[in-house]
């Protein structure tokens, strides 16, 4: 199949999927963050770059299979958002081998020292100290975060590849 089949159906409910799949899966993330109170790392805070360039991909999508746009910009928006949620694969397993210590994760992710007792009550507030990428915040069912974006982008990037070569 090529990218300048014609769009149908399939096409439009995937991109309308893949952009509320993604919203969901980030919204989530910041979620905890903000709700939860889980402070993510800097491994954590790069696998939602993914997600936040393919929403509006992803709308994008949605948008030109609703209004019959060429076929080639909607199959070309979903092959971007597959690639994207590709990365993002590639990203949560990075981090996920990271925290099960399969392998180093950045040099420059890990705990820092606490800071000193003395100063302000504000200077003290202002010292987040950030966690370190090799120990998971929590876990699930057995799954990190790190470990749950693994397979939110997997099922998000195959449905986005299966929708950009699907027929009609």
């Amino acid at each position: 199949m090529s990218l300048t089949a014609a769009t149908g159906k399939i096409q439009t409910t995937a991109a309308a999927l893949l952009a509320l799949g993604m919203t969901v899966t980030v919204g989530t993330a910041v979620g905890f963050q903000h709700i939860g109170g889980y402070i993510p790392c800097k491994l954590c805070l790069e696998q939602r770059l993914p997600y936040y360039i393919g929403i509006p991909v992803m709308v994008l999508a949605l948008v030109s299979a609703l209004f019959k746009g060429p076929a080639v910009v909607t199959r070309g928006l979903l092959l971007a958002g597959a690639l994207l949620m590709t990365w993002s694969l590639y990203l949560g397993i990075f981090h996920a081998g990271v925290e099960w210590a399969w392998w180093p994760g950045p040099t420059d992710c890990g705990v820092v020292a606490p800071a000193p007792s003395g100063g302000s009550l504000l200077d003290q507030l202002d010292a987040v100290i950030p966690p370190s990428c090799d120990q998971a915040a929590g876990r699930f069912l057995g799954l990190s975060f790190a470990g749950w974006n693994v397979v939110a982008s997997l099922v998000l990037a195959a449905i986005a590849y299966v929708a950009a070569f699907r027929k009609a």
